[in-house]
């Protein structure tokens, strides 16, 4: 097989044009974006639970020799450790640790839900735009049967083929990678806040007015 015959620029740009452009207006420039950052994210190294629990054991030892009050928030780098961190030592409250965690996951939840939808959406348009191409194709066959037919024959083959990989091999793996990527960060971070929890439970200033009210 020569791969130099399956370079077509028509058909790419009908079938890749036509599926992003289709995707951009079905989904928005919100999702589009959303789905550009979600790329990114996936070119960078995923979240590591051990280093972030080696990042903060230092200041999990200070906490828990001098106590929460007079600690200072650590600034980690990640945005969400540094604003729970800053949260429990501020209101030196495990609940608000987790109301941190629980908002950034929400947030982390709503942006790859956008990203699949949007990979998803354009996987299902790739090959309608295939087929779209191979229509344009056959408008190009000569009217009097007479003629090249080469060209228009290899364009509908290659469009159909273009939409079907694009749809397949692409955009439908690039889905399935996001929603396996925030799945693990997910558990990754879940496993450093139940790590610090565990920590600084004994660190944390207690209310015992609730223990004072049963034993009235």
């Amino acid at each position: 097989m020569q791969f130099d015959q399956l370079a077509d620029p028509r058909s790419a740009a009908i079938v890749v044009g036509g599926t992003v452009l289709a995707t951009v207006l079905r989904c928005g420039l919100s999702d589009a974006r959303a789905a550009l950052r979600a790329l990114v994210r996936l070119a960078r190294p995923a979240f590591d639970s051990a280093k972030a629990r080696a990042a903060l054991a230092a200041h999990v030892r200070i906490m828990q020799q001098d106590g929460v009050i007079r600690a200072e928030p650590p600034h980690l780098g990640d945005r969400e450790l540094d604003d729970a961190t800053a949260a429990l030592i501020g209101q030196r409250s495990i609940a608000a640790l987790r109301a941190v965690h629980l908002l950034h996951k929400r947030c982390r939840a709503g942006r790859s839900i956008r990203a699949v939808r949007t990979f998803t959406l354009a996987a299902d348009l790739s090959p309608v735009f295939g087929l779209a191409g191979t229509l344009v194709s056959l408008t190009q066959l000569p009217k009097s049967g007479e003629g090249d037919f080469t060209g228009a024959i290899s364009m509908a083959v290659l469009t159909t083929l273009y939409g079907l990989v694009l749809g397949n091999i692409v955009f439908a793996p690039l889905s399935r990678m996001v929603a396996r990527a925030t799945a693990r960060e997910e558990r990754a971070r879940q496993q450093v806040l139940d790590w610090l929890e565990q920590q600084l439970a004994q660190a944390l200033p207690t209310d015992r007015r609730p223990q004072v009210d049963a034993a009235a």
